[in-house]
């Protein structure tokens, strides 16, 4: 029998890496070890399962000849959740990655990253341009990410159930909390982490890799990623048709446009 359907869903058990701070990192493989990796990064709140196993893209890049490397980033999935904001600074979510292929003995990688996948994935192709020879950014923002988040109202609502009056932070709390093994604290302090630091994607030093840029035609943020795209000069945007920002993952025409663009090179 084909044992294909169940990477739809299946997910192995994770293998931890630490960070430097002692944090454990979960990562996942699928596909033949020796085939050319892909390193699949997810957005805020979701994990490697939500983003990356339920959509199909594991099943679909294993299919075309792609090893898979998944991650869930600190504060998400399996991973170690810390609660200070300092532990979410862009610095560290990009030397996650590095131990990660570190630790898996892998030079250089093609690169998938959702929203905050993404906007992790841009700095990790700028600063090391030899581990990432092609990237898919969706849904990348080009603002300071979680920036409308109201940390006060959020932090609250944590601590004791306060509610929550602004409709942005209700809007984030509602994203995170549809994920039962979410901790609405760590979420709160990457938010605030986010906000420290370097952490626009800086349209003036882009990455140079050959870059796809895809974001849903129903997403509030499509032409700011189509400007990142125009400043990037390797860079090419597809529209999404007919998706908003938390169902751009799933599109076929994305994975399709992503398998099609990672074989180019």
């Amino acid at each position: 029998m084909d044992a294909a359907p169940s990477l739809l869903t299946e997910m192995p058990d994770p293998q931890f890496v630490m960070s430097p701070e002692g944090h454990r990192i979960a990562t996942y493989t699928w596909g033949d070890p020796d085939a050319e990796p892909v390193l699949c990064v997810h957005g805020f709140s979701s994990s490697c399962r939500d983003n990356w196993v339920s959509t199909g893209w594991v099943r679909d890049l294993t299919r075309a000849g792609f090893r898979v490397v998944g991650v869930d980033q600190r504060g998400h999935g399996a991973s170690d959740k810390p609660h200070d904001p300092r532990d979410y600074s862009m610095d560290a979510l990009v030397g996650d990655l590095h131990i990660v292929l570190d630790t898996y003995l892998i030079d250089a990688v093609r690169y998938a990253g959702y929203s905050l996948g993404a906007r992790v994935g841009w700095q990790f192709a700028v600063d090391a341009p030899g581990r990432v020879t092609r990237a898919v950014l969706g849904g990348i923002p080009d603002g300071r990410p979680l920036a409308r988040l109201q940390l006060e109202q959020a932090r609250a609502y944590a601590d004791d159930g306060t509610p929550v009056e602004d409709q942005v932070t209700r809007n984030y709390i509602t994203l995170a909390e549809r994920v039962a093994s979410n901790d609405l604290r760590a979420l709160v302090a990457l938010g605030e982490g986010m906000r420290q630091g370097d952490a626009d994607p800086d349209p003036e030093n882009p990455p140079l890799q050959p870059i796809l840029f895809a974001t849903g035609s129903e997403d509030a943020i499509l032409e700011r990623s189509r400007g990142l795209a125009a400043a990037t000069p390797n860079g090419t945007f597809v529209e999404i048709p007919d998706r908003h920002h938390f169902n751009t993952p799933g599109s076929r025409v994305l994975r399709a446009e992503a398998v099609e663009f990672f074989q180019a090179g």
